[in-house]
C-alpha cells in the first residue's frame, strides 16, 4: 500500500466548526503549522474562513490579511502549502506569494476563480472539490445517496474538460469528492463515497479525502467534536487503502502512526 500524502490543516479562523479561534493570530497558525511539520505533514492547508453551514462571512481582504503572515513565514521555510478559498481574489493574491497548491470547495466553478488558476504558476496544482451546494460553503442539505455516483463522475469529467479549455492538463488536479455536509446532511452520502472509492480512484486518478471530524462521523459514532480522532482515524485509514493518494486532516500524527502500523503488518513475514 503506496502511503498518501498528508494534508495538515491550520484554520487561520474564528468559527471553524472544531478548532475556531485556536490558530486566529499569525503566531498561533506558524507555532500549529510546524508542529503539524514535525508530525509528518507533507502540505500546510490554510483556510482563514470556514465553509460549514453557519460560518460568518470573510471578505477578500480580510482573508488576505488572515493568510499573509503565515504564507510568507512558512514560505521562507520551505514548505509546500496549500490555500483553501472560493474567491478568485484571493487566489491571485496568494499565488504572487508563492503557494503550490489552491484548494477550492467550489470546484473552480466560478469563471473568476478558473481564470485565476489558469493565470498560476505551472508549478501549481489543483484540488479540485465536488459539492452538491453552489458557493463557498456547505449546506444542510437532505440529498440521498442515490445517484450520487454518477454526480461525481459528471462532476469530474466536467471539470476535467473545462481546465482544458484554459490550458491546464489533467496531471495538475486532484479531486476531492466532498464529504459530510457537502454531500448531503445524512451520513449514508459520506458512507457511500468510502465505500466506492477505489473506483472512483481507478477511474478520476489521484483523489483526496478530507474527512477529519466531520458531522458524518460523529453520527455514525456517537461521538462529540472533540471526541472524534478515533472514527477519523479508521475513516482515514480505509481512504488510504482504498485509493486515496492524498488525506486532509487536523491530527496529522495519528494518521502517520496508523498508516505506520499498516505499513509494518503489510511487509511482516
Amino acid at each position: 500500500m503506496r502511503a498518501p500524502r498528508i494534508f495538515g490543516i491550520v484554520n487561520v479562523t474564528r468559527d471553524s466548526f472544531s478548532d475556531g479561534g485556536r490558530w486566529f493570530t499569525p503566531a498561533a497558525a506558524l507555532e500549529h503549522a510546524q508542529r503539524l511539520l514535525a508530525a509528518g505533514a507533507d502540505v500546510i492547508d490554510l483556510g482563514a474562513e470556514s465553509t460549514h453551514p453557519d460560518a460568518e462571512h470573510v471578505s477578500a481582504e480580510q482573508e488576505v490579511e488572515r493568510l499573509a503572515p503565515v504564507v510568507e513565514a512558512l514560505r521562507v521555510r520551505g514548505v509546500e502549502i496549500s490555500v483553501d478559498t472560493v474567491k478568485p481574489a484571493v487566489m491571485q493574491r496568494v499565488l504572487s506569494m508563492g503557494v503550490q497548491w489552491l484548494n477550492d470547495v467550489n470546484g473552480f466553478r466560478d469563471r473568476e476563480a478558473l481564470a485565476a488558476a489558469a493565470a498560476a504558476p505551472a508549478n501549481v496544482r489543483f484540488v479540485v472539490m465536488h459539492s452538491r451546494a453552489r458557493g463557498g460553503r456547505a449546506e444542510r442539505i437532505a440529498a440521498p445517496a442515490a445517484g450520487l455516483l454518477a454526480d461525481l463522475r459528471t462532476f469530474f469529467a466536467e471539470r476535467v474538460q473545462a481546465f482544458a479549455a484554459v490550458g491546464i492538463g489533467r496531471e495538475r488536479l486532484v479531486f476531492d469528492p466532498g464529504m459530510g455536509f457537502f454531500l448531503g446532511s445524512s451520513p449514508q452520502p459520506s458512507l457511500s463515497v468510502l465505500r466506492h472509492l477505489d473506483a472512483l480512484a481507478a477511474e478520476f486518478g489521484p483523489l483526496l479525502v478530507s474527512v477529519s471530524r466531520k458531522s458524518f462521523l460523529g453520527e455514525v459514532s456517537g461521538a462529540a467534536v472533540a471526541e472524534r480522532g478515533a472514527a477519523t482515524l479508521a475513516a482515514e485509514l480505509w481512504a488510504a487503502r482504498h485509493g486515496a493518494a492524498f488525506v486532509r486532516t487536523h491530527d496529522v500524527a495519528a494518521l502517520r502512526q496508523g498508516l505506520a502500523v499498516e505499513r509494518a503488518i503489510v511487509e511482516a513475514s
